[in-house]
């Protein structure tokens, strides 16, 4: 869980100029084209190899992922007990398939994590292992990690465990055909239970002090013969459904500090000023702070279509910037807590898209078998930070480049028209900002002095450049 940065999506392949630009941006951030053969070799080899491991392939699980998605690292199985509830979570088994200190380790290292594009992607793995053989799609039987997390009737944690085993799930569901059956009355057995913990684990979360803003994505999608670019909320299943992936990422962050060994996904607590600098944003742009509140109170009932409230979300998040990673053997480190969780959490769900969660998990199933963690895992964990905070770079680099040139190529045809827009950013010396446009979603630098942030205020267009990728506006306050 991280400051949430602005998503795109193209469902059909772009227009020639896109594609020139996206293959622009691959270059100017040196992105992989191809595996280089030594790995598609490994890769093919393993791919074949038979496993074992406990036999849960009489567990219903299930997969939520966006429609098309391949590379499955988590399947889904809810339970109701006695006296509450239990989650069980599988998770891909890609240290069965990764041998430490070979050619697709190695490659791995390299890369850090699947980089998306609108027009395809820059996976970890070669898709023989991320979209076949480890991944975990339906009605094949896969090696995972399986955690088995017990939870009472309010929902909070009262055992987990994790181990190697080998499942099956029976189906792959998109989040929109969830909601429509959870909507309608007809979601039961996991779905039915997700729609009971979800808001459950939700509740705990704010309860505890976390954090999770409701800031819409933005989204290109077809138009006729063009595009549209829209901000796109998502559905609450997706909300419940990522807080069963950060429950699993608390118990592995747990595991790992009471063994004293691990890596973790931190995020240091913001400053008294900070804090003071944004209750006074709430107060001007008339956002409640009640007394004794916690900044993830706060968010938790604002609403992103009100001009005020999508200003402070857009300013407060200097409150959750800094995350980091950090790697331990021996003692904890003194400030383990990631403060947008409000709890210590490590990356372990998604393992196929990105390194870390793979060594991480492996430390967790040596600490629950009761097994020393490998020496070749515990000697590559010094490194991982400094692999991980790389390949987030790039990847945050990669996808600011594609949402700026898609947007300036949605108005490249639109110079000198005005626009529509709400201040969501000052710039401390006064002169100018940054505005959020309602049709297209596009968020840019807008010139001229006095913006008022959280006011509506109408723009002109002035640069669209889609070689650059620069859009400017300017803002008149004479014209208004």
């Amino acid at each position: 869980m991280d400051v949430p940065h602005r998503k795109i999506r193209i469902p059909e392949a772009g227009t020639p100029r896109l594609s020139e630009g996206f293959d622009r941006v691959r270059r100017e951030f040196d992105l992989p084209d191809e595996f280089p053969q030594a790995v598609l070799d490994e890769a093919t080899a393993t791919a074949s190899r038979r496993f074992v491991g406990d036999d849960r392939t009489d567990l219903p699980f299930l997969t939520i992922d966006p429609p098309g998605s391949m590379d499955l690292d988590q399947a889904l199985c809810l339970e109701e007990r006695q006296d509450g509830y239990r989650v069980w979570y599988a998770i891909a088994d890609v240290g069965a398939f990764v041998r430490p200190g070979g050619a697709i380790d190695r490659e791995a290292r390299k890369r850090g994590e699947t980089v998306y594009l609108p027009d395809g992607r820059v996976p970890l793995h070669p898709p023989v292992l991320s979209e076949g053989a480890a991944s975990l799609l339906p009605g094949e039987i896969r090696p995972v990690a399986l955690w088995c997390v017990d939870l009472d009737a309010e929902g909070e944690v009262v055992g987990f465990d994790v181990r190697p085993a080998l499942v099956r799930s029976r189906e792959r569901l998109d989040y929109d055909y969830v909601q429509t059956l959870v909507d309608t009355g007809r979601a039961d057995g996991t779905l039915r239970l997700l729609a009971e913990i979800g808001p459950l684990r939700m509740e705990i979360e704010r309860a505890r002090g976390g954090v999770t803003l409701p800031t819409p994505d933005q989204e290109v999608v077809r138009s006729g013969d063009g595009y549209r670019v829209e901000f796109r909320s998502p559905q609450p299943c997706e909300e419940w459904n990522a807080q069963i992936s950060l429950l699993t990422g608390m118990c592995a962050a747990q595991m790992m500090l009471d063994a004293e060994v691990g890596v973790l996904r931190v995020l240091p607590a913001a400053g008294p000023a900070d804090v003071d600098k944004v209750r006074r944003m709430a107060l001007a742009l008339g956002v409640p702070w009640p007394e004794g509140a916690g900044y993830g109170e706060v968010v938790h009932g604002l609403d992103p279509k009100i001009p005020g409230h999508a200003a402070f979300l857009h300013e407060s998040t200097v409150l959750l910037r800094g995350a980091a990673y950090v790697a331990f053997d021996g003692e904890p480190p003194p400030d383990a807590l990631h403060a947008a969780v409000a709890a210590p959490y490590a990356h372990v769900t998604a393992p196929l898209r990105r390194l870390v969660d793979r060594y991480a998990t492996e430390v967790c199933l040596a600490v629950a078998s009761g097994e020393p963690v490998p020496e070749e895992i515990t000697e590559a964990l010094a490194e991982l930070p400094r692999d991980m905070t790389a390949a987030t770079r790039r990847s945050s680099g990669v996808d600011r480049a594609c949402v700026d040139l898609v947007e300036a190529f949605l108005l490249r045809d639109r110079i000198g028209e005005t626009f529509e827009a709400v201040v969501v950013d000052v710039a401390d010396n006064g002169k100018g900002g940054q505005i959020q446009l309602t049709d297209p979603a596009v968020i840019a630098r807008c010139d001229g002095a006095g913006l008022p942030l959280g006011g509506r205020v109408s723009a002109r267009l002035l640069r669209a450049d889609t070689a650059t990728r620069e859009i400017r506006f300017t803002w008149m306050p004479e014209a208004e």
